[in-house]
């Protein structure tokens, strides 16, 4: 225990204990993070992202410069790309950036290297937040392992590229800017992303690839904490998750394979004031250094970075075991495994229903027998499910929805005992007027395999869908017939021995174990999305339906006890018991949703705007104007407990729906409408920002076919929103931006994202539209918001004085925009 070693990030480490804080990263990298952070919000455009960071930056990267060994070469360069991207993100939308800046170095062997790993993190952040956990950490934690490699002795076969990057909040602008402009990304065969879900806690590797098995591999061997599940990348890339990552913009514009890691832990501070680098612990940090830095000097020595095309072939099945190492095997090879062990778990079932070895029971007794506790099986978890749902809706509709938010066990004393009482009710009737007068352990035994049954067919649908996840149910057919088969005698044994329940119990443990673990994982980073998940969606049927899901799998293969024991009386009365007074108070209202906790916060989202607007026909003429603070609530109660603390936001001030303009004429700063169709409008003064938008038409030309072009000059604020929907019988057949093809947003309508850095030139662009002959009304309504998130236009007196008496439960993020629509 005496003896020392030293640890790969200069940390010192107990021989055959755990790691401890380490000198190199836990003292240099949470001192980048707090002077990162200390810089304020870092919204892209600001002085603070585009000045401030990037000399904090270029001063540590220069530090470490001045220390590193001769053994490498550092390059640094700053780039401020300019370009354009569509992306099927929220629906489909296109984004512009001008000037935006990222900064870029390569530390590579002193004669050069051919082929790069890169490593990506941002440095901006959400408007109105420190960002600490997204993506500061993740900049800090790269600056201590350029640090670390570059004081190395030890040259690297390839270079490491490392990305801070200036945009990735604005929709993942900078990383399309890097990999499709700058020089080096030639270069780059692998890449490692750093992200976040929520602030501290364990960084999950959530996607990779794709396909390109060897990366996993990677990160199988060289990371030394590992947490990692193909789940969560099927989770993720299904689209049911609202967010997205440079990860796509790297696999789609680049053609490269990567890794995507994020911390996930305590989501509700996510994108808020709260996230704040005193709450990501000193270990996380380190836990995440150690394993970036292993797996990318493991790339960055490795033969198969320069041969990466060669070795892209086929997904791969990857999950960790409580957090202790991964496991992971070609997806073909899980294939295999998987039918393999669905054809077993059939063979054996047909087997023993159709060759009883029970004399007096002929074969088509046995067969009716088991499909009716199939359909048991399947009946109660569909009344279950239906049941607890009513119950989700019912909750939802009299205004208690999120009573779990702040606390959790609510949930699962709600819908949890609900889920499981419908379940015990269901099998407890079908035992007493069903299958009444029939051999206990006969019954117990018939329903262990309908529940096998039930499995094995999930199997094969899974894996014939191509799913990694199958494995899971693999689990829940290989053990649980493994038991079966080991003790089968005692099946039919009278009582339940209690060498039995330890067998049965022990056969059960791996899946039952890797199931929890994976539903903690699964709720740690749903529960908090529910809180930002929109208006429309009833997250209390959202966790309801989780809840009972997981409950039906753990309770799968013990529903055959209700048939072993003699009464369910107890167990009956006791989950009814807690879920009518876990409703009853919650019906109260005594778990009130949010929290204004200091050290724990969840509050409620709220994004206000002051807004003015104007409506112009197509003679130039404002038809209608007028100004209000324009209020968004991010989860499905909207602003119900906020009125009693603002009373004159209330349902009288609904917002009302432009029918004739694009986005309902509202100055979304991305395309969420069809996330927030509830939201209020509350009047308040014009206002008139100092540097106000300039739009102007710079030609309407007639083109071939029938099309006219019509070029425009826009200058305003870093943050623009363009709208465009053509008129009935137009339509927009080109223009100048992403591909020049347009995409078209959720309802039909155009959105286009625009950003710049400092010092950009006036936005010039053209739509092209095919036109019928006569068009009086106009081809087209094209509308534009200016957003001002930063500097003196940002917040109004009237915003500053309603943002002051929120509660202090909430996150309120204001800023002032203006809008106006135009016919052409």
């Amino acid at each position: 225990p005496s003896a020392r070693a030293r640890g790969p990030l200069g940390h010192s480490r107990n021989v055959g204990e755990n790691v401890v804080r380490a000198p190199g990263l836990t003292l240099a990298a949470p001192g980048y993070l707090d002077n990162i952070t200390a810089i304020g919000p870092r919204t892209v455009g600001s002085p603070e992202n585009e000045v401030l960071a990037v000399n904090y930056l270029l001063e540590q990267i220069q530090a470490i410069e001045r220390e590193s060994t001769d053994a490498h070469k550092i390059s640094v360069d700053i780039q401020r790309p300019t370009g354009s991207f569509s992306i099927d993100f929220l629906g489909g939308f296109t984004s512009y950036y001008a000037n935006i800046t990222n900064v870029i170095v390569k530390l590579e062997p002193r004669n050069g290297a051919e082929h790069a790993v890169l490593s990506n993190c941002h440095f901006d952040s959400v408007p109105n937040t420190p960002g600490a956990s997204d993506d500061a950490v993740s900049c800090a934690v790269m600056l201590e392992i350029l640090n670390t490699l570059s004081k190395s002795s030890e040259p690297l076969q390839h270079a490491v590229i490392f990305l801070f990057n200036g945009a990735e909040e604005n929709i993942l602008q900078a990383s399309h800017g890097f990999i499709t402009q700058h020089e080096w990304a030639k270069s780059i065969r692998a890449f490692i992303n750093l992200e976040a879900a929520g602030v501290g806690g364990k960084e999950l590797v959530f996607q990779t690839g794709p396909e390109n098995p060897w990366l996993v591999q990677a990160y199988v061997v060289a990371a030394k904490h590992p947490f990692a599940s193909v789940v969560a990348q099927e989770i993720f890339q299904s689209g049911i998750i609202p967010a997205d990552t440079d990860f796509r913009i790297y696999r789609d514009f680049g053609n490269v394979p990567g890794i995507d890691l994020a911390f996930i832990e305590n989501g509700y501070i996510y994108h808020t004031e709260y996230d704040t680098s005193d709450r990501i612990l000193t270990d996380s940090i380190q836990r995440a250094g150690d394993n970036i830095l292993g797996v990318l000097k493991y790339l960055a020595t490795s033969d198969k970075l320069a041969k990466s095309f060669e070795y892209r072939h086929g997904n791969v099945v990857f999950f960790d075991v409580l957090g202790l190492f991964v496991l992971a095997y070609p997806a073909r090879v899980g294939t295999i495994m998987n039918c393999i062990t669905a054809a077993i778990a059939f063979l054996y079932l047909s087997k023993k229903v159709l060759q009883p070895k029970t004399r007096g029971k002929p074969t088509i007794h046995n067969l009716k027998k088991f499909f009716t506790a199939f359909g048991v099986t399947l009946i109660s978890w569909v009344c279950t499910l239906v049941t607890v749902l009513i119950v989700a809706v019912f909750i939802s509709v009299i205004g208690r929805s999120l009573s779990w938010y702040t606390h959790f066990y609510v949930s699962v004393f709600l819908y949890g005992t609900a889920a499981a009482a419908n379940l015990v009710l269901v099998h407890t009737l079908a035992k007493k007027f069903f299958l009444k007068n029939m051999n206990e352990q006969y019954l117990g035994d018939i329903f262990f395999d309908a529940s096998l049954m039930i499995w094995s067919i999930a199997l094969a649908v899974v894996t014939q869908m191509g799913l990694c996840s199958a494995f899971i149910c693999t689990l829940w057919v290989a053990f649980p017939l493994l038991v079966k088969l080991m003790i089968h005698k005692e099946f039919s044994q009278k009582g339940a021995t209690m060498k039995f329940v330890m067998m049965y119990m022990l056969g059960m443990f791996v899946p039952y174990l890797y199931m929890l673990y994976l539903s903690w994982t699964v709720f740690e980073m749903f529960t908090p999305i529910m809180g930002r998940s929109g208006s429309e969606i009833l997250p209390d049927v959202v966790l309801a339906g989780f809840i009972v899901v997981i409950t039906m799998i753990l309770s799968s293969y013990f529903i055959n006890f209700i048939y072993l024991v003699k009464s369910t009386k107890t167990t009956l009365i006791t989950l009814t018991a807690v879920f009518v007074v876990t409703l009853i108070l919650v019906c109260s209202g005594i778990f009130f949703p949010y929290s204004s906790d200091a050290a724990n916060p969840k509050p409620k989202r709220v994004f206000l705007q002051h807004t003015s607007r104007r409506f112009h026909d197509v003679d130039g003429n404002v038809v209608k104007s007028d100004s209000g603070i324009w209020i968004n609530g991010f989860d499905y109660n909207g602003i119900s407990h906020i009125t009693p603390h603002v009373p004159e936001i209330n349902d009288t001030i609904r917002t009302a729906c432009e029918e004739h303009a694009p986005f309902c004429g509202l100055p979304w700063i991305l395309p969420v409408h069809f996330m927030f169709r509830k939201n209020w409008y509350l009047p308040a003064p014009e206002i008139f920002p100092r540097s106000p938008l300039h739009f102007k038409v710079l030609s309407k030309e007639l083109m071939p076919w029938n099309s006219v072009r019509l070029s425009f000059e826009v200058s305003g604020p870093s943050h623009m929103s363009l709208y465009v929907r053509p008129h009935e019988g137009s339509v927009l057949s080109t223009w100048s931006l992403g591909d020049g093809i347009p995409v078209a947003s959720l309802g039909g309508d155009y959105f286009v994202f625009y950003s710049h850095g400092l010092q950009a030139t006036p936005w010039h662009f053209w739509v092209e539209l095919t036109a019928p002959e006569k068009h009086s009304d106009g081809i087209v309504s094209l509308a534009i918001a200016a957003h001002y998130f930063f500097g003196e236009d940002q917040k109004s007196p009237q915003l500053y004085a309603l943002l002051e008496r929120f509660p202090n439960w909430t996150f309120s993020s204001g800023w002032s925009c203006t809008y106006d629509l135009f016919v052409f």
